[in-house]
């Protein structure tokens, strides 16, 4: 007997009794038809010509900045994502269609000279065809977009399929691109593992941002039908100060970094390494920061902190910071029957802790005292992940020291873990990444192969 899919269900995480999206889930064989769909669309895109489609990314991007004020409240209502933080989400979606509509005039190859003088030889990127997007719930506009514009900006057409929890932001997404572009050339396909799979076994290239141990599948079952893929991970960053730093300035950056969207982010610092004499300033002021950070109602424009994603995500975050010595809480609101964890910061963590080993994702964090950068470095290394650190310090000298020791796949200097550049690539190293970067001009060789031709004249 074959067992149905469960059911496509998204609620509010402040208040889970508010359903957004509850349908049946399409199943293995809607996944098909979608990309079989797709790749009788992807011909049609691709030769409708570079202008085409630099005015369907541009009058995305144009759609999306006039519902600015309605997509972000549906952010806000379905992910808990704070008003602020999906507003700003909002505008970034917006700037990275709006950035990739210049793509398709970039140029997709060189010309060379033969080796005999005689005809040429040409280099050209041609598109692979239809692009399996699956994506987190975290970012629900930003994430798909920054997979789905170059994939379409290079020609290719797109099956998106979204987390179940941020179903509803996904298909208003949708309704803005199709208006753009025709008929199968974007499509969102609502599901799970189920629909996740299918799409998998069909689809000629595929993006993934997700869970470590889900992402590992998903290369897993790509490489093994030959199909280029990518997956960005999971992420347990550190944020590194030294003495020299500004440390208020530091504590106000890697508190917001640790509790801000409650720490769902894979950028998210859960560990923060206090070097030498910057353990005990450091620690008074990030308490204190952590302290004051406004936790409660996502609609409110001063939260910064608000519900987790779902019950389990709490429990999750609860059961981390068991039997741990808590330095400093930012109390939940009461009276609710959202999904709070109250962002918190720990000390003494045995070595073998979970906290220090796997992401919890949720706004938690751990103090680590390091005798020198040296120390620092070996601590941030010292775990499977490498997407991000944070280096605070007042001297260059002492940050470029560091930086090359870092296995991580960025570094930010006096800045937050935190925050994506969206025109540079994106990804990180060991667990937390497989594959190519993506963002910026990255991401338009990902969609992309490569071709040589040799062109010589008749009857040579």
């Amino acid at each position: 007997m074959t067992t149905a899919p469960a059911p496509v269900v998204s609620r509010n995480p402040a208040d889970p009794s508010d359903i957004l999206v509850q349908v049946a889930a399409p199943g293995a064989f809607a996944a098909v038809d979608g990309v079989e769909r797709a790749r009788a669309a992807q011909p049609g895109w691709l030769l409708s010509g570079a202008s085409a489609r630099a005015a369907a990314l541009g009058a995305v991007a144009a759609a999306i900045d006039a519902a600015a004020d309605e997509l972000a409240a549906l952010a806000v209502r379905e992910v808990g994502k704070p008003v602020t933080e999906a507003r700003a989400e909002v505008a970034r979606t917006a700037a990275i269609w709006r950035y990739y509509a210049q793509a398709p005039f970039e140029s997709t190859g060189a010309v060379h000279e033969a080796a005999d003088g005689v005809g040429l030889l040409l280099t050209r990127r041609r598109p692979h065809g239809v692009a399996a997007l699956i994506t987190p719930w975290n970012f629900p506009y930003a994430i798909p977009s920054w997979k789905a514009a170059p994939a379409l900006a290079t020609g290719n057409t797109v099956v998106l399929k979204p987390a179940p929890e941020a179903t509803a932001c996904a298909q208003r997404l949708a309704e803005i691109v199709h208006r753009a572009v025709p008929a199968g050339v974007f499509t969102v396909l609502p599901g799970g593992p189920t629909e996740g799979n299918a799409l998998l076994s069909a689809a000629d290239v595929v993006s993934f941002t997700g869970s470590t141990a889900v992402g590992q599948a998903v290369v897993r079952t790509a490489t093994a039908r030959g199909v280029p893929v990518q997956a960005e991970m999971g992420g347990l960053n550190a944020a590194i100060v030294l003495p020299d730093a500004d440390i208020p300035r530091a504590a106000a950056h890697i508190a917001a970094a640790i509790a801000g969207y409650a720490g769902q982010k894979c950028t998210a610092t859960s560990r923060v390494i206090a070097v030498g004499a910057a353990h005990d300033p450091l620690r008074e002021a990030l308490a204190e920061a952590l302290r004051a950070l406004p936790v409660g109602d996502p609609a409110d424009p001063a939260t910064v902190c608000g519900p987790v994603i779902d019950e389990q995500a709490r429990d999750r975050v609860i059961r981390a910071r068991e039997d741990l010595s808590v330095i400093a809480t930012a109390a939940a609101p009461d009276g609710t029957d959202g999904w709070y964890a109250s962002p918190a910061l720990v000390e003494k963590v045995p070595p073998g802790c979970r906290l220090l080993r796997e992401e919890v994702f949720g706004p938690l964090a751990a103090l680590l005292p390091a005798d020198d950068l040296a120390h620092a470095v070996r601590i941030t290394n010292s775990v499977p992940y490498g997407l991000v650190t944070s280096v605070h310090t007042g001297s260059l000298d002492a940050a470029m020291r560091g930086l090359d020791q870092l296995d991580t796949g960025m570094i930010r200097v006096n800045a937050p873990s935190s925050g994506v550049d969206f025109h540079l690539p994106f990804g990180g190293a060991k667990a937390s990444s497989h594959g190519p970067r993506e963002q910026g001009r990255a991401a338009l060789a990902f969609y992309t192969s490569g071709r040589t031709y040799t062109l010589a004249p008749a009857g040579t």
